[in-house]
């Protein structure tokens, strides 16, 4: 199934995109140190943002699977630029706060989801991308 954004370029670095199924807009900025204002997410802080938002989805998803709830649960995603050999998002580290009490059992195949989730396996393997969970 494929999923359609639009995007129109508004001048000084800024984008605006459109999801094509719901009409949502969100607004990119080019960051401080790459020449824009850094007024909105730049398009790398929306790569962190997928990862998170993505790992979270997934866990979502087991839980649900399980009868289990996990509201509340925070997902923290830092983003680290390399510059050499290219500018790119070099380490993407993932800390997850579990809201909830789960078994050792659950926590493994929670750990599990993560890793496996679609951006996680989308990502280059050279970026960086280590999970860590803090269980309640």
């Amino acid at each position: 199934m494929a999923v359609e954004i639009n995007l129109v370029y508004e001048g000084e670095l800024r984008c605006n995109a459109t999801h094509g199924p719901s009409g949502v807009k969100v607004c990119t900025d080019a960051p401080v140190d790459n020449c824009g204002k850094g007024e909105s997410f730049s398009p790398t802080d929306l790569v962190a943002t997928a990862l998170g938002a993505c790992i979270m989805t997934i866990l979502g998803i087991v839980a649900d699977r399980h009868q289990l709830d996990l509201s509340g649960t925070k997902v923290r995603v830092e983003k680290h630029m390399v510059a050499d050999p290219v500018r790119r998002i070099g380490r993407l580290p993932v800390e997850i706060e579990m809201a909830t009490t789960v078994s050792e059992d659950m926590q493994k195949r929670l750990e599990n989801s993560a890793a496996t989730c679609p951006v996680v396996q989308s990502l280059h393997p050279e970026i960086d991308k280590a999970i860590s969970f803090l269980w309640k």
